[in-house]
């Protein structure tokens, strides 16, 4: 079986670069993917469905390590395995990394992450449907539909948006994704989903009926074979340390795929566990594990970054709750970006997300530190392809996210709530109480309810981000490792959305 490339993974990165490759139709192209192609499932294309906790066939299943400044819980690890990746479970949020995290990101990977080429590349991916104040820095004849929703805001999400901008002195924006105005609340949210509300994916809109046939064949004379329910093993190397191919299994037998020019991984956050699965990593860990080592290279694994989550919760007007299922596929209500709340800090930049939505009868509020300094690692456990990594996301271990946190909810969360009863009696906070947020010690401990992002968002943990998997000097040419490791930064809850370009 030979091909000219063989990417793995049909997220955002491998659809796009498979579907790209192939368009010169001198090109033959393998697309693996474990997962099955499952676009046409109604779980997947109902943006309503719950599928972290009803539809684990979708997910490879695990488990993190202890946190052990979360009171030692283990959170689910979780990642994707299905057609499109992350992108056919996560929560849709279209959020593009602002002009400041693109210029930061121009400065170390070269003039492509520029703010003006970045947006120029977001325009053509568009088909946008929504409101905007700046018409000009949309695309509205791409291939990934965006949809900014709920059309017309609902009362609850208007008192949650008055409510923070009262608080917070930031005025109500329209367009977050409009770099004239990055900061501030908004009523509605820019969604991967189609115009009728059916979610949007890296296989939908790139492996689509125009790209490629059900059973995975290109269509119009496209050189493309995806190769669903195929798990890749290993990268094969030749006497050089070239990557000659990819072994997988499928259907319960060992194949092996070579490629005349690229293998290329796109596999998320699984590309780190397929490097160490293929003797790339540090060598310890890998001899420990039973594999031998091709190249030593301890950075492998290292500085896995992630998003804790926080909340806080509201009682709510009974009637303000009917409106909110106008449009179900809207899924929030409301929400903000704003800058880091302590002192001697630049309140120029997005530091903090937050995001509203109805959760058994209350208005829950998601709070995201979208600069976490606290760093993890993933690691191989042995040489069995098909046993999870062990994962230490690392949350709160460095002192300065929790202090972040805290001011969250002291500068923020406790004036909106403020702000939010004035506005109507029947919203009131209930979670944490004000005397937690007033009480040092009891905030602290409010961190035992902290999780992470569900793992739909697997995608925004990055491996790596400051270091290369292998140095250029012993860089195979034929190579190349295309995931959210490239991103030199979590900046923002963007990742799935940068991931495309």
């Amino acid at each position: 079986m030979n091909f000219d490339y063989i990417v793995v993974g049909t997220g955002p990165a491998g659809a796009v670069l498979a579907k790209t490759l192939s368009d010169n139709r001198k090109n033959s192209v393998l697309l693996l993917e474990a997962g099955e192609n499952n676009d046409r499932d109604i779980p997947i294309r109902d943006s309503t469905t719950d599928l972290g906790n009803f539809f684990p066939q979708y997910f490879w299943q695990g488990v993190g390590v202890p946190q052990k400044c979360v009171n030692g819980k283990s959170f689910d690890w979780t990642t994707g395995r299905i057609a499109g990746g992350g992108s056919s479970i996560n929560g849709m949020q279209y959020v593009r990394p602002t002009p400041h995290v693109l210029r930061h990101w121009e400065g170390l990977l070269g003039p492509l992450w520029s703010p003006v080429k970045a947006t120029r590349s977001f325009m053509e991916l568009e088909n946008y449907n929504g409101k905007t104040n700046n018409p000009n820095i949309h695309g509205y004849n791409g291939r990934i539909d965006i949809r900014q929703a709920p059309e017309v805001a609902p009362a609850m999400s208007k008192k949650l948006v008055s409510a923070i901008e009262q608080a917070t002195g930031f005025k109500t924006i329209l367009d977050y994704n409009d770099p004239q105005t990055p900061l501030g609340p908004f009523n509605q949210w820019q969604l991967f989903q189609k115009p009728d509300g059916q979610r949007e994916s890296a296989s939908t809109a790139f492996l689509s009926p125009d790209i490629i046939t059900p059973e995975g064949l290109g269509v119009g004379g496209r050189l493309l074979r995806v190769l669903f329910e195929s798990t890749a093993l290993r990268i094969i190397f030749n006497a050089n340390r070239d990557a000659a191919g990819i072994e997988f299994l499928k259907e319960g037998k060992f194949v092996s795929a070579y490629a005349r020019k690229k293998v290329i991984i796109s596999a998320g956050i699984n590309s780190a566990h397929l490097l160490m699965l293929s003797g790339i990593g540090p060598s310890g860990d890998l001899r420990q594990a039973g594999i031998p080592v091709v190249f030593d290279n301890p950075n492998v694994g290292k500085c896995l970054t992630n998003h804790p989550l926080n909340n806080a919760t509201f009682t709510v007007k009974e009637r303000d709750i009917p409106e909110l299922f106008r449009d179900p596929c809207a899924l929030y209500i409301g929400g903000a970006f704003l800058p880091n709340p302590l002192p001697n800090t630049s309140k120029e930049y997005r530091s903090v997300q937050l995001i509203g939505f109805l959760e058994d009868g209350l208005l829950s509020i998601l709070i995201i530190y979208l600069h976490p300094e606290s760093r993890g690692s993933v690691k191989i456990q042995n040489d069995d392809p098909l046993k999870i990594v062990l994962a230490d996301e690392g949350f709160l271990v460095n002192p300065s996210d929790l202090e972040v946190i805290k001011g969250i909810y002291r500068n923020y969360i406790k004036n909106i709530a403020i702000r939010l009863s004035s506005i109507d009696q029947a919203y009131q906070l209930t979670s944490p109480t004000m005397d937690i947020i007033d009480d040092n010690a009891k905030l602290e401990d409010f961190r035992a309810y902290l999780s992470p992002p569900k793992r739909q968002s697997a995608p925004n943990s990055i491996i790596c981000p400051r270091h290369p998997l292998w140095p250029r000097k012993h860089l195979s040419r034929s190579t190349h490792r295309i995931f959210a490791a490239r991103l030199p930064a979590i900046s923002c809850y963007i990742p799935i959305c940068a991931g495309f370009l």
